[in-house]
């Protein structure tokens, strides 16, 4: 938690003017006390929008379902409202700890699945109420100013009071929410929907189509929810500004990349409506226990406080369960994050070019298989289609996702200038040893030595220096 106001310059001029010396530890940290205007909870109100407008749209689908008498439709449908809004009510609960305070009513709106409704009236009332009456602060945020990606100056602390650390309680609770409903409910729900829509001669009813439209809005909310988080836990010392290119640079990502994978797996399950069962088990299967396999091969043990009141066996539920959430992202999309058992957080925090670029090039290897197995094995209901047209727009699209997504990690990451190497530096290194490659052996004896490649962790230590010199001139 954090307090995204601003300190003045006057604020900073004081803090560094009553800098204490007697204790050497506070060096180079400034002091802000800053109780600015709140901000408003733009994200809770946005992802309590999504989550009723895609419940309104899959009741009025289920029961059109029910007047035509698809009766496999509409329990599909109803599974696939049901099952995310019932974890989001147990999600919701928990973190704001109801089931030990004295609350019926709020109770009451989780067990009709209203439980959104109710917290985010309770965030916009504690918005409202903020600043009218002067508290004390809770807790105190100390971050390290970034610009142009780079850490600027010392670190500074900021005080925040309990109306910011309660929206930033519903704040986190709702991010939680927003992932639960795209990967466990939205997701499913647009592969069934567009399925039936083929199925069904591609009669698309307006109801399923705003279904459609709402689910692809929530999956790709959620993936941008998993990029931004991954960015603040990794780098949870320094104060991360999103850009505006960079949330666009995203969205293009994010979009490009589910949008083909659900197309994908859907023209597939029409030629082999059994095999993309099996497709879909091996890839949860794996990305399931893959975290469990590094976790058993550093022999670790299972982090402590992850829950103050959960015993071992509770400890275990809850990792399994945060698992299947991390296997069902990483179906669709990158996950962005990698699962660390053994820590506390859960998450591993130095970043892994290895696994994205494995991840990405098998799943292009994936889908490129998956479309041109429907291609060669389609029905007859194609005849009308350009299917070559469409196989090309698909893994171009794909293509275009990973382009983006470099683009995204070479200009527009907020803390781009921290990366050990960026993908420049991997392109530069691929670029040399390709050509080193392609000369002959002869050439090579008799002329002078091939020079070295980079090393690529050799201006991480410049960049770390610099951040330290930045630091040390402005104590």
């Amino acid at each position: 938690m954090e307090n995204n106001n601003k300190p003045s310059e006057h604020d900073i001029t004081e803090a560094v003017a009553q800098r204490s010396v007697a204790n050497p530890s506070e060096n180079g940290v400034l002091t802000v006390i800053n109780h600015g205007e709140v901000h408003p909870p733009f994200s809770v109100l946005w992802a309590t929008v999504l989550y009723c407008a895609e419940f309104i749209c899959a009741s009025v689908l289920s029961s059109m379902y029910h007047k035509t008498e698809d009766v496999v439709w509409m329990g599909l449908t109803i599974t696939f409202m049901l099952v995310p809004s019932v974890l989001i009510q147990l999600t919701l609960t928990f973190v704001h700890r109801d089931l030990g305070r004295d609350r019926p009513l709020v109770l009451f709106m989780h067990l009709l699945q209203m439980g959104p409704i109710i917290r985010c009236i309770e965030a916009l009332v504690v918005y409202c109420q903020a600043g009218k009456n002067e508290e004390p602060y809770v807790t105190i945020s100390r971050k390290i100013k970034l610009k142009h990606g780079r850490g600027l100056g010392p670190a500074f602390e900021c005080e925040i009071g309990h109306s910011e650390r309660k929206l930033a309680v519903h704040r986190n609770a709702f991010k939680r929410t927003a992932v639960i409903q795209a990967f466990l409910g939205s997701t499913p729900q647009l592969t069934l929907q567009l399925y039936a829509t083929i199925q069904e001669k591609y009669i698309l009813l307006p109801s399923r189509l705003a279904l459609m439209i709402i689910s692809l809005i929530s999956i790709t909310y959620g993936a941008l929810v998993c990029s931004v988080l991954a960015i603040q836990i990794k780098y949870d010392d320094y104060k991360v500004r999103m850009k505006p290119t960079a949330y666009l640079c995203m969205i293009l990502w994010r979009g490009l990349e589910i949008a083909t994978r659900i197309t994908t797996l859907v023209l597939f399950s029409t030629a082999f409506t059994v095999w993309v069962v099996l497709v879909g088990l091996i890839n949860l299967f794996i990305f399931f226990f893959q975290p469990w396999v590094e976790f058993w091969a550093r022999r670790a043990s299972l982090p402590e406080n992850v829950e103050k009141n959960f015993s071992k066996l509770g400890t275990t539920v809850v990792l399994c369960m945060v698992t299947f959430l991390y296997a069902c992202i990483n179906i669709f999309c990158w996950s962005a994050v990698q699962l660390n058992l053994a820590d506390h957080d859960l998450v591993e925090k130095q970043p892994r070019w290895r696994s994205l670029a494995v991840y990405y090039a098998l799943r292009f290897v994936e889908n490129v298989t998956l479309i041109v197995l429907w291609y060669y094995f389609k029905s007859d209901f194609y005849e009308y289609v350009c299917t070559p047209l469409l196989v090309v727009q698909l893994i171009v699209c794909y293509s275009l996702a990973v382009l983006f997504m470099l683009l995204f990690h070479q200009f527009c990451h907020p803390c781009r200038r921290l990366f050990h190497y960026n993908v420049e530096d991997c392109l530069r290194c691929a670029c040399c040893w390709r050509k080193n490659q392609s000369k002959p052996l002869a050439e090579q004896a008799d002329g002078p030595q091939v020079e070295a490649p980079p090393d690529l962790t050799n201006h991480l230590t410049d960049k770390e220096t610099d951040i330290l010199d930045d630091i040390m001139e402005a104590a």
